[in-house]
């Protein structure tokens, strides 16, 4: 039987390393795009394949970028994928107001770039596309109202701006073109993978080293924004499901559980044994270790976006009844997997 064939762009990155994984096990061939940079940046994939001399049986790294729509044209027309997975973006929100324009043409135009290709080369019966879209496109909500796949979105950044237009323009070449084009909503997603600019690992980063004194305090924002935290190993097989679905539709994948940022700092502050009291409020609000005395948390207005959302938790019914998907990990599952991994590099 002919194996299967996956286009990953975004590879380097958590849910790439982790959908690598899922794939291979699958039977898959897979190709991933990295861009070239001076460092390799292949840290989350070296367990799987020859970084210095890209060699592997089933696994191909390719140089590219979804900011060069010849580059693109060029790799689909060479690979001829089965199923496209476009998990490349510029993906920190935050810094989404350092770089707007950027972020437009890597995280909007990037969509554009590879449904045009797919059209161009006559792939519309032959290659399904995935459209890794986010919970950020529904920006500003009322608060205790799940969000789901027909809930109106109100992005509150120029990376939930773009999200938005991908989103759409996957949609309209679904309906225009015939391509099977999906979009999977995902919620926020973690794992020891997040990169340490993401608040949560920077957060479990930050107490694991402050247990064992490597760092003295953490520099925080908004300890009250309101998030629905599930893993990136669940949410990479919800990306799958999305594609062996008989039609492409639209997706949200979430755990409907809601956590402040807060409540996410105060779980692995206990799971690590520190006693964690807080004081003051507003940007004086600090968080105190009660066993030395010593302020760890303290507010920085500098993290704080110029636009914030306050309120994100997903309702996933669909996917749990048409994808008969649902998370294995639970947001204390979660933390325990990142802290583990954090704990196991001091041991």
């Amino acid at each position: 039987m002919k194996k299967k064939i996956a286009l990953i762009f975004g590879v380097t990155g958590q849910d790439g390393s982790y959908l690598t994984e899922f794939l291979l096990a699958k039977g898959y061939i897979v190709h991933g795009i990295k861009r070239r940079s001076s460092s390799t940046n292949t840290e989350r994939l070296d367990h799987i394949f020859d970084s210095i001399n890209f060699k592997s049986k089933h696994f191909f790294i390719h140089y590219g970028d979804v900011t060069d729509s010849s580059n693109t044209i060029s790799l689909l027309n060479k690979i001829k994928p089965d199923e496209i997975y476009n998990l490349a973006a510029q993906s920190h929100v935050r810094v989404s107001f350092d770089i707007p324009e950027y972020t437009a043409n890597s995280t909007a135009l990037g969509a554009l770039r590879i449904l045009e290709s797919i059209k161009i080369l006559n792939l519309e019966k032959k290659t399904k596309y995935y459209q890794a879209s986010s919970s950020e496109m529904f920006g500003k909500q009322s608060y205790n109202k799940s969000q789901n796949e027909n809930t109106p979105f109100h992005p509150m950044s120029i990376y939930g701006v773009s999200k938005v237009f991908a989103f759409h323009t996957s949609v309209y070449y679904r309906e225009a073109y015939g391509i099977y084009a999906s979009n999977g909503i995902l919620f926020n997603h973690e794992s020891p993978r997040r990169g340490p600019t993401f608040v949560t690992k920077k957060i479990i980063q930050a107490l694991v080293r402050i247990k064992n004194n490597k760092q003295k305090y953490l520099s925080l924002g908004n300890l009250y924004a309101i998030r629905d935290w599930g893993h990136a190993k669940d949410y990479v097989e919800s990306m799958w499901k999305i594609l062996q679905y008989k039609k492409p539709d639209d997706w949200v994948i979430a755990t409907n559980e809601e956590m402040t940022v807060k409540k996410f700092i105060n779980k692995s502050a206990k799971k690590l044994g520190i006693a964690l009291v807080w004081k003051n409020k507003g940007l004086k609000e600090v968080g105190i270790d009660n066993k030395t005395k010593k302020i760890i948390i303290k507010i920085d207005k500098k993290f704080f976006r110029p636009g914030e959302v306050d309120y994100l938790k997903g309702d996933y019914r669909k996917a749990k009844k048409l994808l008969k998907w649902k998370p294995k990990f639970s947001p204390d599952k979660l933390i325990d997997d990142m802290i583990n991994y954090e704990k196991s590099l001091y041991e």
